[in-house]
């Protein structure tokens, strides 16, 4: 496995509208890393995550999923295939992708690509993710565009959930990249 710099945690922004000894101390989870720094084929895995029944019950409110297979006891028991309730798939991919997401603020969303909900996932289920940093590319004058997989298992390591996330991440010198980008 190569060794990679640690890329959560070791940098932030430096806010002017707080005491300077608070601005510059750096922020749990935020980074300003740029596309330079993002390293293809750096892996990372998340700590896990029991999915407790108030958080599926909570999720399936905030969207509106009242599916029986997700909020009916008795129809999942007595009719449904799995014989228990299922956590949503929505649901498993938020917080599987939530469990190592980061929150660099040189770093948008551009979408998401080849989601796969591969085995069901039940109230109690313990999950955690693994996520990939595949490749990357220039894109536009002022970002490049990344792409990292992230795996979600449940238990001692069975995958659930496979998708790519692509994002866009400001260069930090955006000279170097003229004539390199697609547009």
């Amino acid at each position: 496995m190569t060794d990679f710099a640690p890329t959560v945690g070791v940098a932030s922004t430096h806010p002017r509208n707080m005491p300077e000894e608070h601005a510059a101390l750096p922020v749990w989870n935020a980074e300003n890393w740029f596309y330079e720094d993002w390293p293809v084929g750096q892996k990372i895995r998340s700590l896990r995550r029991t999915m407790a029944e108030g958080d599926s019950h909570l999720f399936n409110t905030l969207v509106l999923d009242i599916h029986p297979y997700v909020q009916d006891q008795m129809f999942a028991e007595s009719e449904g295939i799995f014989g228990k309730r299922l956590i949503a798939g929505a649901f498993v991919f938020s917080a599987g992708l939530g469990l190592v997401a980061t929150n660099c603020v040189n770093a948008f969303s551009y979408g998401y690509d080849k989601l796969r909900f591969i085995k069901p996932v039940f109230i109690g289920d313990t999950i955690y993710s693994i996520r990939s940093n595949l490749d990357k590319k220039p894109r536009y004058k002022e970002m490049g565009l990344i792409r990292a997989s992230y795996e979600v298992f449940k238990g001692e390591g069975e995958l659930v959930l496979y998708c790519e996330h692509l994002q866009t991440v400001k260069y930090r010198n955006p000279a170097d990249f003229v004539g390199k980008t697609e547009k």
